[in-house]
């Protein structure tokens, strides 16, 4: 697995502290026939350059429509409040012709789907030649070169001869690298990768993941990771941010949320995966329930209907983030038993019930392989 760590985190965007991106309090709300669903509900982010900043939770916790409100991607019925700013500069409130010129250039964005991404009646090359020429004042041969410049950097073979392929002739693997060579074509600043290895196997996750590293090394743009996969978050990434119903319930760096988690939601979801540090006998441990639906008002903490561990309070008044004690001072965490979560470290969830050894007392009996 690839393995990268920022060499410099305290690195900025405008040279005064600015990051390159920082979302304050943004909020989405998208009008329905059976009411408003609250998908984002306030979510604040920074994005320095150099830094891998990865977004987790499960479906419908608001990562994706994060990633298309800073982009501007979002429908026109979808009511965005807060705030976007790239280098000190509002994004929100531009116009689309505006937007255009940060799109592909200084901001860029890698879709889950490459084939949705990627247009099949024309070739890659001409679709990364288009991305070049789009911001740039170059002829159309020194775009085709560049092209296949791009397809090298990222891992395609034969790249003189492949820049004249159409989507359909490339895997789903290939494709996926020709969309992140588009996405860096232009050097942006900051890359948003909205679960770039979804549907790939393990073998062409890790490929892609290295066309990605190197994307980054040759760029030193910053990324937005947005995955399901831990495992991917904690090879590339350097600080965290845990999501669930719409807002972020905790924030920190890769060795908080995955050595000293202090949010009974993030304990699940790592207690929920399998582990390769163990012999196998070990059962999953996965969170009972489902994600609270976003249609109204959530009253207390959204997660304490599947929290084990829930009091009172925690039904009654909704957490705000704040500072979890530890090594860390930028280590936070919207629980009100966020100290004695980090404190015990142990699993919160009963390991699966299911009657795996075949005794039919569902114990696991032996459970040796």
């Amino acid at each position: 697995m690839l393995r990268r760590r920022s060499t410099d985190l305290t690195g900025d965007g405008g040279g005064d502290g600015t990051p390159l991106l920082a979302v304050e309090r943004l909020e989405v709300d998208f009008p329905t026939a059976d009411g408003v669903v609250h998908a984002v509900r306030g979510v604040d982010l920074e994005l320095r350059s150099g830094e891998v900043l990865g977004i987790v939770g499960e479906s419908g916790s608001g990562k994706s429509v994060t990633a298309m409100a800073t982009m501007g991607l979002l429908p026109r019925s979808a009511r965005i409040r807060g705030s976007v700013r790239y280098r000190g500069h509002e994004l929100l409130r531009r116009s689309e012709k505006q937007l255009m010129g940060y799109r592909g250039k200084s901001i860029a964005m890698i879709f889950q789907d490459p084939m949705t991404s990627l247009n099949p009646v024309y070739s890659v090359g001409w679709q990364i030649a288009e991305a070049i020429r789009a911001h740039q004042d170059v002829s159309k041969e020194e775009a085709t070169r560049r092209a296949v410049e791009l397809l090298r950097k990222v891992g395609i073979p034969n790249p003189e001869e492949r820049v004249a392929s159409y989507p359909h002739e490339f895997s789903g693997g290939m494709r996926q690298r020709v969309v992140i060579a588009i996405a860096i074509a232009n050097d942006p600043d900051v890359i948003l990768a909205d679960e770039p290895t979804t549907a790939l196997d393990v073998t062409v996750q890790a490929q892609v993941l290295e066309a990605l590293g190197a994307a980054l090394h040759t760029t030193h743009a910053a990324l937005l990771l947005i995955t399901h996969d831990l495992g991917v978050i904690a090879g590339l990434a350097d600080r965290v941010v845990v999501m669930y119903a719409g807002r972020p319930v905790e924030v920190g760096t890769v060795d908080d949320i995955f050595y000293a988690p202090a949010m009974p939601y993030t304990l699940g979801l790592l207690g929920s995966l399998p582990r390769v540090d163990t012999d196998g006998s070990e059962r999953l441990r996965p969170i009972p329930g489902a994600p609270p639906s976003m249609l109204g008002d959530l009253r207390g903490c959204p997660f304490a209907p599947r929290c084990p561990i829930a009091e009172d309070r925690c039904r009654a008044v909704e957490p705000e983030l704040a500072a979890v004690a530890g090594e860390h001072a930028g280590h936070l965490a919207a629980c009100h038993l966020a100290e004695r979560v980090r404190a015990s470290g142990t699993p919160l969830f009963a390991a699966t019930s299911a009657d795996t050894d075949g005794d039919g007392d569902g114990d696991g009996g032996d459970r040796r392989p």
